[in-house]
C-alpha cells in the first residue's frame, strides 16, 4: 500500500466502482486512505458467503483426498516404495512449510499404512536428534519442516519430496543439502510438487526447467544445491511475490526467468560456484597430505570395537554378531541410560536409543551402508560408556596395570600425559597424548601407540610402585614435548591464517567494492526519479553485513594464531616386563634391524621414490615412501640375521588389512652376511600366517616369504 500515490485508481473484487485516491495519511506501518467509499453491507455479506462456500469446498476436497498435490504425493510414495523394495531404502523425507500441513500429512501417512515420525521447529535439538535416530532405525517416512535442516544428519536417506516449495532459494538449497552432499552413496531423487495451473506453479515450473537446462550445460547436478548462485541475476522471492500479487504480467516474469544459457552464462555460474576460485587457490597438495595423515593416525576400528564389547558386557549389556558381519546391540544397561539422560550429556552427544539393531565400528563400512549405525567416539552410546568408566574405573588407570613386551626389550614403566593447547577464542586448538618410558638407566619419549604392541600381563602385589616418584622423575621431559606440539600447531595455524588473509579478506573486500559500484548506479537512477529505494536498501544492508564480516574475520584470524599451553595432565601408567620365553621370530636385534632398514631405504631411492623413516612412531609401518605422483607405499621392514620366520604385531597386521595394496612387507634375510630382500605386497591377503593370540603377533613362515616374495 505504501507505493500508492495521489490520483491512483484502485479496484476491489466486488466494489461498485473504482476509487480515486484523494488523500493519504501514513501512521507507522499503516496507510489510511481518506475519501474512499466502503462496500455496502449486502456486498460484504456476498463476499462472506463466497468465502464460506470456498471453505466448504476445500473441506470436501480434503476429506475425499481429491486435492491434486495430495493425490500426486500418494502416487509418488507408491512409485518410490515399488522402486525400492528393500526395507533399508524405504526412507523418504517429506518437507513442508507449516506445522499444520505437517500434522495433516502425518495423519494421511498413517491412513495409508506408512510408519511415520516428524520433526518441526517446536522440538528441542535433542528431540530432533532422537527423531533422526527413530527415522533411521524404525520408520519409513519423516515429515519435516525447516527444522530438519538444523543440527542433524539425514544422509542415510536419498529420497525426498518437497510438498511445499519455499520461495527463498537458500532454504530450498538447505533442504536438498540434507541428503545430497559429499558421502551420499546412492542416487538422490527429489520430487517437487508444483501445481502448474497456478501463477506460483507456473513460475516454479519454468524455474526448474531452466535449472535442468543449466545442469545439462554444466554437466553437474550441483546446481540444485546452490540455486541462488546459479540464478545469480534472479530474485526468486520477488518474482513469486509479483506473480501472486499480479504486480507484473506473467509474460514479463517468465521472460526474466528465460535466461540464455550460453558459454558466458555457464562461465559466470562456474565462477559463482567457486570452481575457478578452488582451481586457483585451494591447496590440493595440503588437503591430500591431511587426508593421508588422518588415514595413518586414525584409530583402528578393531581396537574401538574390542574396548566397547568388553566394557558393555562388564556393565551388563547384551550384544550379538549378525550374519552379515554387523553387530546387534539388544540391551543397554540402566547405568548407561542413566548417564545419557543427563541434559548436559544430551546437549553434547544427543539422544540414546533403546537398541541398535545394525551397528558397525568401521567408518568405511558405515559409509557404504548408510542404514547402519556408526559407533565410535562422539556417538552417544560410546560416550556414555566412556563416562561410566571414567566415573567408576579411573583409579585403575591412575594406579596402572602390567603388560608384557614380547620382544623382550622393555623392562620399566610408561607414563602417559595429555597435553592441551587453546587459542585466543578459548577453543581447544589441539590435544595430544604423550608417552614416557623410564627404567633404571633412562627416560625417553615413546609413542603412546606402543601399547598396541604389548601383551596383557598379570597384576600382582609385587607390581606396586611409587607413582608420584615416577611422575616427578619424568616431569622435566613433559613440558618440552608440549612446547614442540604447540610449535607444530602454530605453524599450521599461521598457514591457515595466510590463506584466510589472502583469499577470505580479499573476497570480502571485492564484494564490498562491487556493491559500492552497484549503489553508485542505483543512486544515479534514483536521481532520475526511478523507484529503486527497496533495491538500494537491500544492497546497503548486504554491504554492511560484508563489512561486519570483514572486521570479525580479521579479529578471528588474530585470535586463532594466539596459542597457549595448559598444564599437562597425568592420565595413566603401565608397568612393562620382558616376556620370559621369546619366540625366535619375535626376537629383535637393534643392529640387525638397522641393516634391514638401511637396505629398504636404499632400495626405495634406487626406484626413484622418496622414503621417510618413521619407525620410532609406532604407526604400524617403518617407512613412508612417496613416488613422483604423490602415491604412498607403507613399508614394514622385518630383518633376520640368518633366515627364518618373521612376525607382525597386531598394529602392523591391522594396518596391513586397512591399507591393502598400499602396504608392503620388506623381509631382509641373511642380514649378518649377505642381505637378501623379499618384497610382499598386501601381506594381509597374500600370506598365510599363524596367529599367536597370547603374544599379539602374526607369524609369517620363512617358506611363505620365499614363495610369495618378489626379489
Amino acid at each position: 500500500m505504501k507505493n500508492i500515490k495521489q490520483g491512483s485508481i484502485i479496484r476491489g473484487p466486488n466494489w461498485p466502482e473504482p476509487i480515486e485516491i484523494k488523500l493519504i495519511e501514513e501512521a507507522g506501518e499503516y496507510v489510511h486512505i481518506v475519501g474512499a467509499t466502503t462496500p455496502s453491507r449486502e456486498e460484504l455479506e456476498k463476499e462472506i458467503k463466497t468465502i464460506d462456500g470456498l471453505i466448504d469446498r476445500a473441506k470436501n476436497i480434503i476429506q475425499a483426498e481429491e486435492e491434486i498435490k495430495l493425490k500426486q504425493l500418494k502416487e509418488s510414495l507408491e512409485y518410490l516404495t515399488q522402486k525400492y523394495p528393500d526395507q533399508k531404502d524405504k526412507k523418504i523425507l517429506i518437507f513442508t512449510e507449516s506445522r499444520d500441513t505437517l500434522e495433516y500429512l502425518e495423519r494421511k501417512m498413517m491412513d495409508w499404512s506408512y510408519s511415520t515420525n516428524t520433526i518441526h521447529g517446536g522440538m528441542r535439538l535433542e528431540d530432533r536428534i532422537k527423531a533422526e535416530g527413530i527415522f533411521k532405525n524404525e520408520t519409513q517416512i519423516l515429515v519435516a519442516t525447516e527444522a530438519a535442516g538444523e543440527g542433524i544428519n539425514l544422509q542415510f536417506c536419498h529420497l525426498m519430496v518437497n510438498y511445499d516449495i519455499p520461495w527463498n532459494p537458500n532454504r530450498l538449497e538447505q533442504r536438498m543439502g540434507r541428503i545430497h552432499r559429499y558421502g551420499q552413496q546412492k542416487e538422490v531423487y527429489v520430487f517437487n510438487l508444483v501445481a502448474e495451473d497456478t501463477r506460483e506453479g507456473e513460475v516454479l515450473k519454468r524455474l526448474f526447467d531452466k535449472l535442468d537446462e543449466i545442469s545439462q550445460a554444466l554437466g553437474s547436478d550441483k546446481v540444485f544445491d546452490v540455486v541462488s548462485e546459479v540464478l545469480y541475476n534472479i530474485n526468486l522471492s520477488q518474482l513469486l511475490m509479483d506473480a501472486v500479487t499480479r504486480a507484473r504480467s506473467m509474460d514479463e516474469i517468465l521472460r526474466e526467468i528465460d535466461i540464455k544459457v550460453d558459454k558466458d552464462y555457464i562461465d559466470k555460474v562456474k565462477e559463482n560456484l567457486g570452481e575457478s576460485l578452488a582451481t586457483r587457490y585451494i591447496d590440493y597438495t595440503r588437503i591430500k597430505e591431511m587426508q593421508q595423515q588422518a588415514r595413518e593416525y586414525r584409530l583402528i576400528p578393531e581396537y574401538a570395537e574390542g574396548f566397547f564389547k568388553k566394557a558393555l558386557i562388564k556393565i551388563g549389556g547384551r550384544l550379538k554378531g549378525r550374519k552379515d558381519g554387523f553387530l546387534a546391540i539388544d540391551s543397554i544397561p540402566f547405568e548407561i541410560r542413566k548417564v545419557a539422560e543427563q541434559d548436559t550429556f544430551k546437549r553434547c552427544f544427543g539422544e540414546l536409543l533403546k537398541k541398535y539393531p545394525k551397528a558397525t565400528f568401521d567408518k568405511e563400512v558405515a559409509f557404504k551402508n548408510p542404514d547402519a549405525e556408526f559407533i565410535s567416539f562422539g556417538h552417544p552410546l560410546f560416550e556414555a560408556i566412556m563416562v561410566w568408566i571414567e566415573n567408576n574405573l579411573s583409579d585403575s588407570l591412575l594406579n596402572g596395570a602390567t603388560f608384557t613386551d614380547p620382544d623382550g626389550n622393555l623392562h620399566g614403566y610408561i607414563l602417559f600425559y595429555e597435553g592441551e593447547i587453546r587459542d585466543g577464542t578459548g577453543s581447544v586448538a589441539g590435544k595430544r597424548l604423550f608417552g614416557f618410558y623410564t627404567d633404571e638407566n633412562q627416560i625417553k619419549s615413546v609413542s603412546p601407540a606402543i601399547i598396541w604392541d604389548l601383551a596383557e600381563g598379570d597384576n600382582t602385589a609385587s607390581d606396586a610402585v611409587d607413582v608420584e616418584a615416577l611422575k616427578k622423575l619424568v616431569s622435566n621431559s613433559v613440558i618440552p614435548k608440549l612446547k614442540g606440539y604447540r610449535e607444530e600447531l602454530l605453524a599450521e595455524r599461521s598457514r591457515q591464517a595466510g590463506i584466510k588473509e589472502k583469499y577470505g579478506l580479499k573476497s570480502l573486500e571485492h564484494l564490498i567494492v562491487r556493491l559500492d559500484g552497484d549503489l553508485i548506479t542505483l543512486y544515479d537512477r534514483k536521481e532520475r526519479s526511478e523507484n529503486v529505494d527497496l533495491v538500494i536498501r537491500n544492497k546497503e544492508e548486504r554491504k554492511e553485513g560484508y563489512e561486519r564480516a570483514l572486521t570479525e574475520l580479521k579479529k578471528q584470524i588474530q585470535k586463532e594464531k594466539s596459542l597457549t599451553m595448559s598444564t599437562p595432565r597425568f592420565v595413566g601408567i603401565i608397568r612393562v616386563k620382558p616376556a620370559t620365553k621369546i619366540d625366535k621370530a619375535m626376537k629383535s636385534d637393534a643392529q640387525i634391524e638397522a641393516i634391514g632398514l638401511k637396505m629398504a631405504m636404499a632400495y626405495e631411492r634406487k626406484k626413484g621414490r622418496e622414503p621417510e623413516d618413521v619407525s620410532t612412531e609406532n604407526l604400524g609401518f617403518d617407512i613412508r615412501s612417496r613416488d613422483e605422483n604423490g602415491n604412498v607405499r607403507y613399508i614394514e621392514v622385518k630383518t633376520r640375521a640368518e633366515t627364518g620366520a618373521v612376525s607382525l604385531t597386531q598394529n602392523e597386521w591391522f594396518k596391513a588389512q586397512r591399507f591393502k595394496d598400499d602396504y608392503y612387507l620388506y623381509a631382509v634375510m641373511n642380514a649378518a652376511q649377505k642381505p637378501q630382500l623379499y618384497i610382499i605386497r598386501n601381506p594381509a591377503e597374500n600370506l598365510e600366517t599363524e596367529e599367536k593370540v597370547e603374544v599379539v603377533r602374526y607369524v609369517v613362515p620363512f617358506k611363505e616369504i620365499v614363495e610369495k616374495g618378489v626379489k
